[in-house]
C-alpha cells in the first residue's frame, strides 16, 4: 500500500478530485495548508489577485491506495494539477504499512 500526498494550488483541488475519481478512488483526505516552495512566498497568483507572503496558501490532497494503483494517482494529480507556473506544489508517495477500518475491523487493502 501507499501513501500519496499532493501539495496543490487550491483552486486546482475539484480537478484533481474528478482525475482520482475517474480512476475510482474512493477516498481522500484534504487539508488547507500554507507554506513556501523555492519561490521563498514571494509572488503568488490567488483567485485573481498577485500578492507577496511568506507562506503561500495550498491544499494538501492525501490519498492512501494499493501498490498497483499509486503510479496511476500520481500522473492523474500530476495532470491536474498542472498549470505550468511557479508553485504548482509536489508530489511524495509513501510505503503505507498498515491500513485499519475502524468500523469493521478490516484491515489493509481490503480497509481503502
Amino acid at each position: 500500500m501507499k501513501l500519496v500526498i499532493a501539495i496543490i494550488k487550491p483552486f486546482k483541488l475539484d480537478e484533481v478530485r474528478e482525475a482520482l475519481s475517474t480512476l475510482g478512488v474512493q477516498g481522500m483526505t484534504v487539508t488547507e495548508v500554507k507554506g513556501f516552495g523555492r519561490q521563498k512566498g514571494q509572488t503568488e497568483i490567488y483567485r485573481g489577485a498577485e500578492y507577496s507572503t511568506n507562506m503561500v496558501p495550498k491544499i494538501k490532497v492525501e490519498v492512501a491506495c494499493g501498490d498497483d494503483l499509486s503510479n496511476r494517482v500520481v500522473e492523474a494529480i500530476q495532470q491536474a494539477a498542472n498549470t505550468g507556473a511557479i508553485g504548482d506544489g509536489k508530489i511524495f508517495v509513501l510505503d503505507l504499512g498498515q491500513a485499519v477500518r475502524i468500523r469493521t475491523g478490516e484491515t489493509d487493502d481490503v480497509a481503502l
